[in-house]
């Protein structure tokens, strides 16, 4: 059996309606999902309390295959709060049954780490992926129909239409399809395809959404396609915003669980950061916010991707700023960006260490850039060295940055509180609120200018046809004002999967552009990046089981 699961198997979980007591929540006002989940009424939120927390945020150096452990810092750091006596939530985003079925595996944390339920968490949990995919479709379905229809046909011209279906896991022939065969009774024949769940714009709309009114209002201004004669459509056109908004009457509330020492934990929304905006919803954030002194939340992927994008979309949106953030990093991950193989990133190296360094250095550069203080992780593993280790604290202290020794995972929050310390501190020096990477003012190509040459380093910026005419197409439907979601490979700081470390005089290449105007923000494709990823060689799945008792094993 996986570690992390049968740890998480081992510890008997609190009744939630003692977590929410816990936080000060009526446990009247709670929407039981069994003993150990709940939602929470969005009611709760209360921005005068919003004002006095301390919001950190816990991102990452450049991902790689042997995993960084963000989820399990994040979680780590919550309890490390919690245990030197400052009244600390956890904020998370819902695990994707893509990667949970696929390469990655769960979102839960690991070791002493975690958020449990586990099992559900990772798998179903309260539904709201099943919600999103559900609303999604609909539209999907009221776009055909009314393409379709002799009375009352809008005349959009099917090849113009840009949504697409989602599924909620990894498979790579869905992601073009033809659609409408089989005679008329089929529909009209169009090419099509499926997005994972986790990048869909009802996704990103979740996820920034203040309450069901601007759920609801977001919905109406998804942009569709666009008539024969050139007109635009909106998901408002077919009176579609009400009934996706209906499907999504829970799904708009928060989750709330534990950690493994039973502290609260609230879990909502699942965005990826490589092809959607990478943080949980904003009304996830605010509810923790309303609910503790400190907030500990996490941005997906490497700082490039999910620190980026949590700033320049969702503290614009949201009106928030953190006031420190957490880079992790990793022994073995920084021997990878020193061109070691993963199949060897046990081995001591420090001269590869040393070299994968340079990555370290241009995250901790575009951190800085944000002026909010940071704090340097180092997320331990059993194989590191404690030569290792110091050439780490060694290299933080000469760039300046505080850095900690991170053990969640085998110590829980007795390996973290260290980091605590460290991260109190950093709340306690922060002077003011975030500088954005780019004003909204500014035309598209210098938005996606200042995010590639100052967050990921490129030299030069390639737009295809393709893209430079869905560029033009926003312009003219008045979008240029919409901050930049970047589509891009998150195992590089370019736009290349094989540019490991800290790449110089590369350029990237937009090959693409969707306009994401119920989300409130413009998405460039970059490079090879696909929104709908397949499942490695030997997936996850084949390694879950269930038995006759309906105990779990093998999910990681």
């Amino acid at each position: 059996m996986n570690p992390d699961l049968k740890i998480a198997q081992s510890i008997t979980p609190k009744n939630i309606d003692l977590i929410a007591q816990s936080i000060n929540i009526d446990i009247n006002v709670l929407e039981h999902y069994g003993k150990y989940k709940a939602k929470l009424p969005i009611n709760l939120i209360d921005e005068n309390k919003i004002k006095s927390c301390n919001l950190i945020l816990v991102t990452a150096i450049t991902p790689t295959p042997a995993g960084e452990g963000k989820s399990t810092t994040t979680v780590g750091l919550a309890d490390g709060l919690n245990r030197i006596g400052k009244k600390t939530i956890a904020v998370l985003r819902e695990p994707s049954l893509g990667p949970v079925f696929g390469m990655k595996g769960g979102a839960t944390g690991g070791g002493y780490s975690q958020v449990i339920p586990m099992e559900d968490i990772n798998l179903h949990f309260t539904g709201d992926f099943a919600a999103v995919e559900k609303a999604n479709n609909l539209l999907s379905a009221l776009i055909g129909n009314n393409v379709q229809s002799k009375t009352r046909n809008l005349r959009i011209d099917p090849r113009t239409v840009t949504w697409k279906w989602v599924m909620d896991m990894n498979d790579r022939s869905l992601r073009n399809i033809v659609s409408g065969l089989g005679g008329k009774e089929g529909g009209f024949p169009r090419e099509s395809g499926f997005n994972i769940t986790a990048a869909s714009e009802v996704m990103a709309i979740l996820c920034l959404a203040k309450d069901l009114s601007d759920l609801k209002e977001k919905f109406a201004n998804i942009y569709i396609g666009d008539t024969f004669n050139g007109q635009a459509i909106y998901a408002k056109d077919l009176n579609a915003q009400g009934a996706m908004a209906s499907l999504l009457k829970d799904a708009i509330k928060p989750n709330l669980v534990q950690t493994l020492e039973g502290n609260p934990a609230i879990i909502h929304g699942g965005p990826f950061a490589n092809i959607a905006q990478g943080t949980n919803s904003l009304i996830a954030t605010k509810m923790g916010m309303s609910s503790a002194d400190y907030v500990v939340t996490e941005a997906g992927f490497g700082a490039d991707l999910g620190a980026e994008k949590f700033y320049n979309i969702k503290c614009h949106y949201g009106k928030i700023s953190p006031k420190a953030v957490v880079l992790v990093a990793t022994v073995r991950a920084l021997k990878y960006h020193g061109s070691v193989p993963k199949n060897e990133l046990t081995k001591p190296n420090n001269t590869a260490l040393v070299k994968g360094m340079a990555n370290l250095d241009k995250h901790v550069e575009n951190l800085k850039r944000f002026g909010i203080p940071i704090v340097v992780s180092i997320n331990k593993f059993s194989t590191d060295t404690l030569e290792e280790i110091e050439l780490i604290k060694n290299h933080c202290k000469e760039i300046d940055v505080p850095v900690a020794l991170s053990d969640g995972w085998a110590l829980g929050s007795k390996g973290t509180s260290a980091l605590a310390e460290l991260v109190v501190e950093a709340v306690a020096n922060c002077k003011g609120t975030y500088k954005p990477t780019y004003e909204n003012t500014w035309s598209i190509k210098d938005k996606i200018s200042a995010i590639a040459k100052d967050i990921y380093g490129a030299s030069k910026i390639e737009y295809l046809p393709k893209a430079e005419s869905i560029i033009k197409r926003a312009m003219t439907l008045n979008y240029q004002h919409l901050p930049i979601c970047m589509a891009k490979t998150q195992s590089s700081l370019s736009d290349n999967v094989d540019l490991v470390g800290r790449p110089t005089h590369f350029g990237i290449t937009v090959r693409d552009m969707e306009i994401a105007a119920g989300a409130g923000f413009l998405i460039p494709i970059t490079g090879k990046m696909l929104r709908m990823p397949g499942l490695p060689e030997i997936p996850a799945a084949e390694q879950i089981d269930i038995d006759a008792n309906g105990v779990i094993s093998g999910l990681s």
